[in-house]
């Protein structure tokens, strides 16, 4: 089997951040979203992997190169608009031949992975396998409509009145079938060719749609909220270590990594957390659910369940951070003024400047 990842999109709904990044590199639990769909592919047993890319094809190549730190070997599909993830698929028919094929969205996180997924479709007749989950709002989501022995009905892209509760997690299985579906099927009023309406085309040509419903955590990280849930639950399923300096007048807990060449001197850090390579963090206070990047100072300052990206700096605030994204070489410190309470998504070279008790 071959890996298709869709990494083309341009995040509007996480700007401003991803004005000056691709939303698919910004990290959770220090580790960018598409590091980790491409290890969840690598560890099914996928080792060709192509990764479909648009504006933000550049960096996305100077962060991903030829997949060597995996042991993978990565091919850049170029797609020159966002014209739907059918589209992506058909474009991509060179690179997949007649294999079979996950395809995997570069910005949704799964519990668990897909080695499971992948080895049920492998040894299955299956001309296409789904996976699906229950989520609270499916009006929002692709939704399937099963019958009672479970199969397959219909599927239909946010609908008002949904069939079902079950919402199509961004992971596809496919043989060569989906190549015939996809050339007959005309765009929607979106202007792109969907992948709902190419799976439905099989549906209706009596091809084997097999449904499997996912019961871990699955998110689409397409919101700033989303990130940050989606961060909450990564950090508290990884291995806490300490590799850096943390001086006898801190407290760290148990569920806390601390990176090489990182330092924390005289704070508390409580975890779930993460402090990335060479970050400082010196009189603060670090709270549960929060990941700070490399090369971050935090100072005199406290931050909770939030995201910081490298390179940027918190310094002397009154109130603590909470909830928020903020993203690379920011700077964020106090002004003389009175404080009030602020929530942030600052984007990448931000400054800000705090109002503090003056």
């Amino acid at each position: 089997m071959k890996g298709l990842v869709l990494s083309g999109g341009k995040g509007t709904r996480l700007y401003p951040l991803t004005y000056t990044s691709a939303k698919q590199l910004i990290p959770v639990a220090n580790k960018p979203i598409l590091f980790r769909v491409i290890e969840c592919i690598r560890d099914a047993g996928i080792t060709e992997i192509g990764i479909v890319v648009g504006d933000t094809e550049q960096e996305i190549r100077r962060a991903v190169g030829r997949g060597d730190r995996w042991g993978v070997r990565i091919t850049y599909i170029r797609q020159e608009a966002p014209l739907g993830l059918a589209h992506a698929v058909k474009i991509s028919r060179d690179f997949i031949g007649d294999e079979r094929f996950v395809m995997f969205l570069g910005d949704n996180v799964i519990q668990g992975g897909i080695s499971n997924l992948i080895s049920e479709f492998a040894n299955s007749d299956y001309d296409c396998q789904i996976v699906l989950t229950h989520v609270d709002m499916p009006e929002q989501y692709g939704v399937a409509e099963l019958d009672e022995q479970g199969r397959v009905v219909r599927l239909v892209e946010k609908p008002k009145d949904p069939p079902s509760d079950l919402a199509l997690v961004g992971i596809y299985m496919f043989n060569h079938h989906i190549f015939e579906a996809v050339e007959h099927i005309t765009p929607s009023w979106r202007g792109e060719l969907e992948i709902t309406d190419a799976i439905q085309w099989l549906i209706e040509h009596n091809y084997t749609v097999h449904p499997y419903i996912h019961r871990g955590w699955w998110i689409d990280t397409g919101r700033p909220g989303d990130m940050l849930e989606a961060n909450s639950l990564v950090l508290e399923e990884l291995t806490p270590c300490i590799e850096g300096y943390v001086d006898r007048t801190s407290q760290v807990d148990s569920r806390v990594i601390i990176e090489k060449g990182a330092e924390v001197i005289n704070s508390v850090i409580r975890g779930p957390a993460i402090i990335g390579e060479h970050s400082r963090i010196i009189n603060a206070y670090i709270g549960p659910f929060t990941s700070i990047y490399h090369h971050v100072v935090i100072e005199n300052a406290e931050v909770s369940r939030s995201i910081v990206l490298e390179y940027s700096q918190i310094r002397d605030l009154d109130q603590r951070i909470e909830d928020s994204l903020i993203g690379r070489h920011v700077v964020i410190q106090r002004s003389p003024i009175r404080p009030r309470a602020y929530k942030f998504t600052l984007g990448d070279h931000s400054q800000l400047g705090l109002l503090g008790n003056g």
